[in-house]
């Protein structure tokens, strides 16, 4: 299983290189991989069939200068803080484990590592419904998911320093969907390793979950093909850079 090294990049970029990864496993050309990144400048990702006008403030977010792209997952509006954020991505064939043929298993399966370095940390952390690990009770990690053709891809977020005031400017979080979670805020239903008394830096988290990661799968670092790159240069011209596909619904 290949791991890609830290990149750090605009969102139609990374969201490109996902898909570009993806494309090339189903097509017998890319092995199984992991990998880290970071967003920059900081972004907002919206899931495939999310309406960007209800899901995100889009005068708050071009105020602060905060790009907004689609991704291919379903799942919510993210808020990747450049200087709290680290998304880890996996893309695996189904046929890699026996938990990956169930929806609800394969998402745990897939961020255990998230919650293994948690827990490492000496923080209580579990995962709640579907797709959300939660530390002392508050969300720090929601993961989204597709799949194709016997491969999927999923990807999600570890909140080491997320600024949730900017977090609760550029997303529109329903009360509705706050109450449902029991809260009646974003500080009481969201959280970051800051929030919990554990500091660290990009470099710190990237290689905090970095470990974790190998030591969940067997990985070897490698790079991307220039396959894929071809293929995510044409995916941020037709889709991610693309506002009729961002701006869609």
């Amino acid at each position: 299983m290949r791991f890609i090294p830290l990149i750090v990049a605009r969102p139609e970029v990374q969201m490109a290189i996902d898909e570009a990864i993806m494309r090339a496993r189903i097509e017998g050309k890319a092995p199984d991989t992991v990998r880290l990144y970071a967003f920059s400048p900081s972004s907002v990702t919206i899931g495939r069939f999310q309406s960007v006008v209800h899901d995100v403030n889009l005068d708050e977010a071009k105020k602060l200068n905060i790009p907004v792209v689609r991704r291919i997952t379903g799942g919510g509006a993210v808020f990747h803080d450049e200087f709290g954020e680290i998304t880890y991505s996996v893309v695996v064939g189904e046929n890699f484990h026996p938990a990956l043929r169930n929806i609800e298993s394969s998402y745990r399966y897939l961020a255990g590592p998230l919650l293994d370095a948690l827990e490492g940390l000496g923080i209580e952390a579990g995962f709640s419904g579907l797709n959300d690990i939660v530390a002392n009770g508050k969300k720090i990690s929601g993961s989204a998911q597709t799949r194709r053709r016997g491969v999927i891809l999923q990807h999600g977020t570890f909140m080491y320093a997320t600024r949730l005031e900017i977090l609760g400017k550029v997303l529109r979080v329903s009360e509705v969907k706050l109450e449902d979670k029991g809260a009646s805020s974003i500080w009481e239903r969201v959280t970051t390793l800051e929030r919990e008394g554990i500091k660290l830096s990009r470099w710190e988290a990237y290689e905090l979950l970095k470990e974790s990661f190998f030591n969940a799968f067997e990985l070897e670092e490698g790079e991307l093909t220039d396959y894929e790159l071809e293929l995510a240069e044409e995916l941020i011209e037709k889709r991610y850079g693309n506002k009729e596909w961002n701006e869609m619904r």
